[in-house]
């Protein structure tokens, strides 16, 4: 599972914190800030637009059809989506015929499900019955499995459950953007079974966070409290906010996806940072307090989302998404990089002005996209 860092991390990780504990006493913002912030839809595309450009022009070195790029392309999907340009949907169609329209290569790891959701948008609007075989090949596959393997961390059960809880944004969102794009529920009915199966065993009802999978259930942070990671959190609410996105609105069950949105959300409005940021350890964040801008992006597309569909409160949340969204301009150096970004991991670590990855970029397009929306 290619979700840790890779030999000579520890070295390198403690070469990052100092580098990060000496750039976050000044943070992002300490020199010139490249881009506006403002809540009006011109500056936001300007910003949006760098960010997009610059991960094009720079490509990342894993797969194409990788967790960590299908994160990107679910974000330029979203610029796509308010902006003129053809220049991004052109990019995503030429990512899927390069691939072959294919999702990734294990079958049972819900990593290498999370491009199908960009191939099913695209379907929606060319109906190129191309863009579906191999997805639907996959997904018929998944709907003959019983998933009834404990979720208990090891034996390689990431081949087999979905059993960390980064799996909800790469999963189940694509299920219902593959039954969104055909009518067929079969795969949003799975969707639906995945998603509780996973929650029922890594959330915490107190808390109302996501553990990230069964081996943080007793660990704990220096100040005593439970350990959650902010991108994994992240990518629960944002996975969440899009599988609403694609879930039909007489789908029984609903209701209960709502609730646990209004619920998670109002604990990751709590966790926010006086600078707008979510620190990557949501309940001791001085245990890392640099800025860190994956779950950040995560968090402000989500509640941003939330308020535009009237799920949470505009009152109460929408200045924390302004918040947010300052913050993570604040982190675009004038060339259009995002830094900032927690490299892989799963858990709370350090992060670098000059620390980037392609998925951070995609969580700042999604960021961009629901406070475009929200822009008056």
């Amino acid at each position: 599972m290619r979700r840790y860092d890779g030999p000579g991390a520890a070295m390198a990780g403690m070469l990052l914190v100092c580098a990060a504990a000496a750039a976050s006493a000044q943070g992002p913002g300490a020199s010139a800030q490249a881009f506006s912030a403002a809540p009006d839809q011109a500056a936001i595309t300007k910003v949006m637009s760098a960010v997009a450009d610059w991960q094009l022009a720079n490509p990342s070195a894993h797969e194409p059809y990788d967790w960590t790029q299908a994160a990107f392309y679910t974000g330029v999907m979203a610029f796509a989506g308010i902006t003129d340009n053809p220049k991004y949907v052109d990019a995503m169609k030429a990512m899927g015929e390069r691939n072959q329209w294919r999702p990734g290569l294990r079958p049972g790891h819900a990593d290498d499900h999370a491009v199908v959701a960009t191939y099913a948008q695209l379907y929606r609007s060319y109906r190129n019955t191309a863009m579906l075989g191999p997805s639907l090949a996959l997904f018929n596959f998944l709907l003959t499995r019983r998933f009834d393997d404990p979720l208990v961390w090891g034996n390689g059960i990431e081949n087999r459950e979905l059993a960390w809880c980064d799996a909800l944004f790469m999963g189940p969102p694509a299920m219902a953007a593959i039954s969104a794009a055909t009518g067929d529920r079969r795969y949003l009915d799975l969707a639906d079974r995945l998603w509780w199966k996973t929650t029922d065993y890594l959330y915490d009802r107190t808390e109302h966070l996501y553990y990230r999978d069964s081996r943080y259930f007793e660990q704990r942070e220096k100040n005593g409290r439970k350990v959650f990671w902010s991108r994994g959190n992240g990518w629960v609410i944002a996975g969440l906010a899009r599988l609403l996105q694609d879930m039909p609105a007489d789908f029984r069950g609903r209701d209960r996806y709502e609730a646990l949105f209004r619920e998670m959300a109002g604990a990751v409005l709590a966790a926010q940072s006086a600078d707008g940021y979510w620190r990557s350890s949501l309940l001791d964040p001085d245990s890392r307090p640099n800025p860190e801008t994956s779950g950040t992006g995560f968090f402000v597309f989500a509640l941003g989302w939330g308020v535009k569909q009237g799920l949470i409160d505009r009152e109460k949340y929408e200045p924390a998404v302004m918040k947010g969204w300052d913050a993570l301009v604040r982190a675009v150096h004038p060339d259009g990089m995002l830094g900032w970004v927690q490299q892989i991991g799963a858990e709370p670590g350090s992060a670098g002005a000059d620390s980037t990855e392609v998925y951070g970029s995609g969580a700042f397009l999604l960021a961009g996209s629901a406070v475009h929306a929200l822009a008056r």
